[in-house]
């Protein structure tokens, strides 16, 4: 079915499509009266809908059901994430939306390569590929990606999460099976490195702010492998696959 992220609140059980959602359920689509869509406010509600006009420019649709998403995960997921170069942060975050991020957190770490003078013009790319990546996948929450913010204001941030994840390449005790055995909080923050790794002072940063700091196996993974491999495992592990 049909699925479109819109900001009003129904008026008088209607809702009306405008601009690039009424082009595509209108022109890409031909919805056509009586069809069923759903509409989301991206914030964990679903209306269930009726069309009821199409026109050039607006498609009137009539609510007939408002209702909690049932996509979403249990768990509140935040993705800090230090940046990549090239474009490959377009794929970690269309990645972590579809599995179910809600937040996503770009950080310049010591040893990135990419650093970009003008990172808000990248973040609202990201943020139109998140959008993107939600609506295909049928997500109840529009995931945001945030303002790039520096490591130490990213590891501060992710210990206030319950579940406090540090992807560490040179970590040796502790598994992230193992991490997980202790349960998986309300709120899950994790944080990965860059395609140098970490910093020796960024680990111990992350220690002393009370992150977990935890392996992802034997072999080092791509930093885009990275992110995707980690949700899978936090996802299961809280019950969510």
């Amino acid at each position: 079915m049909p699925r479109f992220f819109v900001t009003e609140r129904p008026e008088n059980g209607r809702i009306t499509l405008r601009g690039q959602n009424a082009h595509h359920a209108g022109r890409v689509l031909r919805l056509r009266p009586g069809e069923r869509v759903t509409l989301c406010d991206g914030a964990g509600e679903d209306y269930d809908c009726v069309v009821e006009t199409v026109e050039k420019d607006a498609v009137a649709c009539r609510v007939t059901a408002i209702h909690p998403s049932e996509t979403e995960p249990k768990q509140r997921l935040t993705l800090f994430m230090a940046l990549p170069k090239g474009d490959k942060m377009e794929l970690i975050v269309q990645k972590a939306v579809e599995l179910g991020v809600r937040d996503i957190v770009p950080f310049l770490s010591k040893n990135c390569v990419s650093r970009p003078d003008k990172t808000a013009q990248k973040v609202a790319r990201w943020q139109r590929i998140a959008e993107e990546a939600a609506s295909q996948c049928g997500r109840g929450w529009l995931p945001r990606v945030q303002p790039v913010i520096p490591a130490g204001e990213a590891i501060t941030r992710a210990a206030q999460s319950e579940t406090a994840l540090f992807f560490y390449e040179n970590e040796t005790q502790t598994g992230l099976r193992a991490a997980l055995s202790r349960g998986v909080g309300s709120t899950v923050a994790l944080v990965i490195g860059p395609e140098g790794g970490f910093a020796p002072e960024e680990a111990a940063a992350a220690k002393q702010a009370g992150l977990t700091s935890v392996s992802l196996g034997r072999r080092i993974l791509r930093c885009e492998t990275a992110p995707i491999a980690a949700l899978a495992a936090v996802l299961y592990a809280g019950g969510n696959m």
